[in-house]
């Protein structure tokens, strides 16, 4: 018989002891942990109350969320929230949560609002489904069949392509899957990019592109204290890149990162910015206008740009090995290939100009160009959405599904919220008065009754289709470590690591004073050695591929995971 996938979560650490339940299988659910903030309602007059409008007597409508990143938990908080019956279940095709906040953001950045998501997540009315891939492993009709409403907030998991000629090349990365394979995602962890070059450029002006810049020039040692994972901390600690040049087709005035990201990079150890003065010239008059915000950006960029360091700035400079600057109005034309054709050597970048004012202002190319030699491109111009199911209506030119209000049009009972609803804008905040919205909307026409009243499966049904299809429940699939303060064997005190060899589970005192509930018999002979450095590793056996990613949203010293088909 094959070997079947695992797909959920065993065991559960509360307030750094190890307590395992038995548990749903596919299911991960999250205990009350006493340390960490429980949600905040949201602002007074946010969105109307619907609690006390839902009798008591109805049958507990049964929802299902597609996608466990912001916008998909922001909907079911609301729902939970404003329905006192309701229950959710989140879907995600990855075997941990959270979406972009846990693998596509810095490892020195974590966000805190995955705290707030694993407060809606511990809910008894939540589940978290993990490595289900919908469109694939279940249809959303199947889905649609099982509860009274599905929500589709599965985000934009691709990225924009330049369509530039060269884009082919050895040597060029989207920054999305250049983060996904320092964060460890499973699907960019063989994306292997080679850092012997000197000079880097990233294509973009966002966060992004400062986050991906950041790391490249970021010392080693600093990296350690982060939980990137151990093989990207190995390139990087190999990496000969000097030089990152952050190109942009528009000005000062128009770039998307914000003064945060902006002054960390200022004040990196080690580098030094370098900005041209030509490109600010006249600026000083025409921020006087822009909002708050914007002002605030530009005249750090400006006084960096223009203005004498200090003494104590001057010297840091004066000491730092790398470099990294931006370039502004110029838009990439074609990757230049190495002599033999077989890597990136360069990139040409069209020179431009700019039509209209402000932030709408675009970027006309004036007939320049310009070769910037460099060994490495990451491409950072933004995200898109893919369909996820023929049923489902898709506007590939907006790349979003057609909706009015989160109700996704001629598809009764079909929401959805975040990214594929309006496109990959904004912020989280934006995220989460958008996924609220859609909440509101989904409650507004279940009190109409227009979703089905009669009783729905959910997940129970769900779980019958994927056994039928070789994918069902499987176990025991995972072991819990609580490290405790002293750590394991290698590692410092709260954050440690695990050593497994052969079928015992070998490690320090501590871990193994915690218990060993299981080890997975496929590492006999063999050693997997994982950083956990206080969020925790795991290593897992899907499609007989080894694979390592993060355990999210564990607190400092609670251990590792080990997880295996068997």
């Amino acid at each position: 018989m094959p070997p079947q996938r695992a797909r959920g979560v065993s065991g559960i650490l509360s307030s750094g002891r190890l307590l395992f339940q038995a548990m749903a299988p596919r299911c991960w659910r999250w205990w009350h942990w006493s340390a960490w903030r429980r949600t905040r309602p949201p602002p007074a007059g946010s969105t109307p109350s619907f609690r006390q409008q839902f009798s008591t007597q109805e049958q507990p409508p049964q929802i299902c969320v597609v996608g466990s990143g912001p916008a998909g938990f922001y909907t079911a908080q609301h729902l939970l929230k404003h329905h006192p019956r309701a229950h959710v279940d989140i879907y995600e095709k990855q075997l941990v949560p959270f979406g972009l906040v846990r693998f596509g953001v810095a490892p020195d950045h974590p966000e805190n609002v995955i705290n707030t998501f694993t407060q809606t997540a511990r809910l008894d009315r939540c589940a978290f489904r993990g490595n289900v891939v919908v469109g694939r492993d279940v249809a959303v009709s199947e889905l649609r069949a099982a509860y009274h409403a599905v929500v589709l907030s599965y985000g934009a998991e691709d990225h924009q392509a330049l369509e530039i000629p060269g884009e082919e090349l050895p040597g060029v990365f989207s920054a999305r899957a250049f983060v996904g394979w320092y964060n460890g995602l499973p699907e960019n962890r063989e994306l292997a990019p080679d850092l012997s070059c000197d000079t880097a450029v990233i294509l973009g002006q966002g966060n992004v592109a400062l986050d991906v810049a950041r790391i490249l020039l970021t010392p080693p040692e600093h990296l350690e204290k982060t939980d990137i994972t151990e093989a990207a901390l190995g390139v990087l600690r190999q990496s000969r890149v000097k030089t990152v040049w952050i190109v942009g087709r528009r000005g000062p005035l128009q770039v998307a990162f914000t003064i945060k990201e902006l002054r960390e990079m200022i004040q990196l150890p080690g580098t030094r910015p370098i900005l041209d003065p030509a490109d600010f010239l006249g600026l000083q008059d025409r921020i006087k206008e822009v909002p708050r915000q914007r002002k605030r950006l530009t005249e750090l960029l400006l006084r960096t740009a223009t203005e004498k360091p200090g003494v104590e700035e001057a010297a840091r400079q004066a000491l730092a090995s790398c470099t990294w600057g931006l370039r502004f109005f110029r838009s990439p034309q074609r990757v230049l290939p190495s002599p033999d054709g077989r890597r990136v050597a360069g990139i040409r970048l069209a020179v431009t100009r700019l039509e209209g004012v402000g932030e709408a202002a675009r970027a006309a190319p004036t007939g320049d160009t310009e070769d910037l030699p460099c060994g490495l491109v990451l491409s950072s111009v933004g995200y898109k959405s893919r369909p996820i199911d023929p049923s489902v209506p898709f506007d590939p030119k907006l790349g979003v599904i057609p909706n009015m209000e989160g109700r996704v049009i001629d598809v009764p009972g079909l929401y959805c919220s975040g990214w594929v609803k309006r496109g990959p804008t904004g912020v989280i905040a934006t995220t989460m008065t958008d996924s609220f919205l859609t909440g509101q909307m989904l409650l507004q026409d279940l009190k109409a009754g227009l979703l089905p009243s009669g009783p729905r499966p959910g997940y129970a049904a769900i779980e019958a289709l994927l056994s039928s299809r070789g994918l069902g429940p499987v176990g025991p699939t995972c072991l819990f470590l609580g490290l405790g303060e002293a750590g394991c064997r290698g590692g410092v005190p709260g954050q440690g690591c695990w050593e497994a060899q052969g079928e015992v589970a070998g490690s320090s005192g501590d871990a193994a004073a915690a218990g060993a509930l299981s080890l997975d018999p496929s590492l006999a002979g063999r050693e997997r050695r994982h950083a956990v450095r206080g969020r925790g590793a795991w290593v897992s056996q899907r499609d007989s591929a080894p694979q390592l990613c993060r355990l999210p949203a564990l607190a400092p010293g609670l251990g590792c995971l080990f997880s295996r088909s068997l």
